[in-house]
């Protein structure tokens, strides 16, 4: 992490400066967006009117944060807007501020949304600070840290919440016969996942890494084929971030994280290094010049970025970096494509000159039964141990609520997780809840997880288990091969109508569980097997095995060991196949079964060898 930061650094390609953020003021950090969770949420629009200059003609905005009316810097009206032609090049006064703004022109504004004015606020909005950037406007932040109005506001508002200062604000509007009117307006308000605050954007002192050239080269190793994204349509969403790509913040306010290795002098000099030792020998620093390093942490996507190689003993050329990289498969859901795989993919370019892997495969994520987001804040987590081992209510109830920060949350999660769970988790056991995801684990965005799904799967398993009882008694145990021996014994077999079905129908799953791996799509896979032995196997083939089994004179001794052969075969080859699914149920079975189907059977051997 140091070795990367520091040679990006010296090839200018990492610098400090003041940019807009998400910024939480809970935590007081800045935080990436994949950790800003938008809420829908029924508000307010008002309409505001703000004079014109001299007593001329003045506009109404129309905004959903009249807070941050204080830090205005102009009025923004589309180019063609016959309303406000005349007005492009104007002064407008700024409420409440005592300030002229201008009006400005400019193509992105919405002529048909609220009054066809927008306020810009540069500082504030992400939007407004891209507009605010192309016309040299200035940029006024008039927020604290802890998201208070600080000493660039008017002295009436300073110190207030943000809450607070809406409200003050819209009664001396109201007061001063500028708000013209209100209307309801559902909009998204962007939450922290950790604090449940609402997230400000911010001007603040961060590190940023210039991202463009690397992000280049990173598009062109997908556009290329070098790296395949699996499904095929994230290639275009891949290929539009990487487009509209912005410079990277790393920097993170928090007390956990990979230290910056920067170091600053009393004269807010900035040194960079692997230490302060080293920094002193490199600048010529005696003891005198105290240095204090920069207490911000590297944001965790910046180290995450590097783990391809760097787990395997980079920048040393290691034996295991020469075998294992660059690697065959990375599995991702397709929210981090941006956050994680494309930045694996321009570091690896960058310090390896090898991309990190060939193929990406992208699922969906998981949501709770209702169709939500599953995140700790909502309280609907569930941990896979839990549906493997069960969990009781009380236990549940105090891990869902344990460390969080809000009481009122705290207790509406309890609620709903004793509405949800009355009596806790059953125990569910692995290989149905490992079977449950590959079913679920479809092409699509998003993946509904319903315990009722566990549930059915767990009587699969108990299906397969009972199949592979009636086999064994009615071979085996049966001395159905011939012999009082329980190994492997060849005999004469024939094969009856019903064999030759099953044995066909068997080779057609084969293929198109072959295929269908091939092509990432256990879903499909797992339906296959799941058909095949609920319904071929065991609803039809072991029902038609009974009369043959029963040794009715209608059949041979042969036909009657070709049935035992064909249960037999076909159960070893199964519990092979089904192994990446259910790994220790088939473990447990191939140890029952192979010894009497297979010639080179070890009790040492294990089925995960197997081909």
């Amino acid at each position: 992490m140091q070795t990367v930061f520091i040679k990006l650094h010296a090839e200018g390609l990492i610098y400090r400066g003041q940019r807009l953020v998400n910024w939480d003021p809970v935590l007081q950090t800045a935080i990436s967006d994949l950790e800003v969770i938008p809420e829908e949420t029924q508000g307010s629009m008002w309409h505001i009117c703000y004079p014109g200059e001299n007593g001329g003609p003045g506009v109404v905005v129309a905004t959903t944060r009249p807070e941050t009316l204080l830090g205005d810097v102009a009025v923004a009206v589309h180019p063609d807007d016959e309303r406000y032609r005349d007005l492009i090049g104007c002064s407008v006064s700024l409420p409440l501020c005592e300030r002229l703004i201008p009006v400005i022109a400019d193509d992105s504004v919405d002529p048909a949304f609220g009054t066809g004015c927008v306020k810009i606020t540069p500082a504030h909005d992400f939007n407004d600070h891209a507009m605010g950037a192309r016309h040299g406007l200035p940029v006024m932040n008039i927020f604290n840290k802890d998201a208070t109005i600080n000493d660039q506001a008017p002295k009436a508002y300073q110190g207030l919440t943000r809450e607070a200062a809406r409200d003050k604000i819209l009664a001396d509007l109201t007061a001063l016969e500028l708000l013209v009117k209100t209307e309801p307006h559902l909009l998204k308000i962007p939450r922290g996942e950790k604090s449940g605050e609402i997230i400000e954007p911010l001007l603040t002192d961060q590190w940023f890494v210039k991202i463009d050239t690397m992000a280049k080269v990173a598009r062109d190793a997908v556009d290329h084929g070098d790296i395949e994204l699996v499904p095929g349509n994230w290639k275009k969403t891949y290929d539009e971030w990487m487009r509209n790509i912005q410079d990277w913040c790393i920097s993170r306010q928090l007390w956990w994280g990979h230290r910056i290795p920067a170091w600053y002098d009393e004269a807010g000099n900035v040194y960079v290094g692997k230490d302060e030792a080293s920094i002193r020998q490199t600048h010529g620093l005696n003891a005198k010049v105290v240095l204090t390093q920069d207490p911000d942490v590297l944001d965790t996507w910046f180290s995450s970025a590097l783990w391809p190689f760097s787990t395997l003993g980079w920048p040393e050329k290691t034996p295991e970096l020469k075998d294992f990289y660059p690697t065959s498969v990375l599995i991702t859901g397709f929210d981090i494509i941006f956050f994680w795989v494309a930045r694996m993919i321009m570091f690896g370019l960058k310090f390896t000159d090898q991309i990190p892997f060939k193929k990406v495969y992208i699922h969906g994520l998981v949501q709770d039964a209702y169709g939500q987001k599953m995140s700790k804040s909502k309280g609907n987590v569930i941990d896979p141990l839990d549906l493997i081992d069960g969990i009781d209510l009380e236990s549940l109830v105090i891990k869902r609520t344990k460390g969080l920060m809000q009481p009122k949350l705290a207790q509406k999660i309890e609620k709903d997780t004793r509405k949800t769970f009355p009596e806790g988790i059953p125990a569910f056991g692995t290989d149905a809840l490992r079977f449950t995801f590959a079913a679920l684990a479809s092409n699509n965005r998003f993946i509904r997880f319903d315990l009722n799904r566990v549930d059915g799967y767990r009587n699969f398993c108990n299906k397969l288990w009972n199949a592979a009882r009636y086999v064994l008694m009615n071979t085996v145990e049966a001395a159905a091969i011939g012999s009082a021996s329980t190994q492997y014994v060849e005999l004469p077999t024939a094969l009856t109508a019903i064999d030759e079905w099953i044995l066909t129908q068997w080779q057609l799953v084969k293929s198109a569980v072959a295929e269908t791996l091939a092509d990432y799509r256990f879903d499909l896979a797992a339906q296959a097997l799941y058909d095949f032995v609920w319904n071929t196997y065991c609803d039809w083939y072991l029902e038609l095995s009974k009369p043959i089994l029963a040794q009715s004179a209608e059949f041979t001794p042969a036909e009657v060991y070709g049935t035992r052969h064909t249960l037999l075969t076909i159960l070893e080859e199964l519990l092979r196949v089904m192994h990446p699914f259910m790994p220790f149920i088939t473990e447990h079975m191939w140890h029952q079964i192979a010894p009497h189907c297979l010639k080179d059977y070890s009790s040492e051997q294990t089925i995960m060898l197997q081909p």
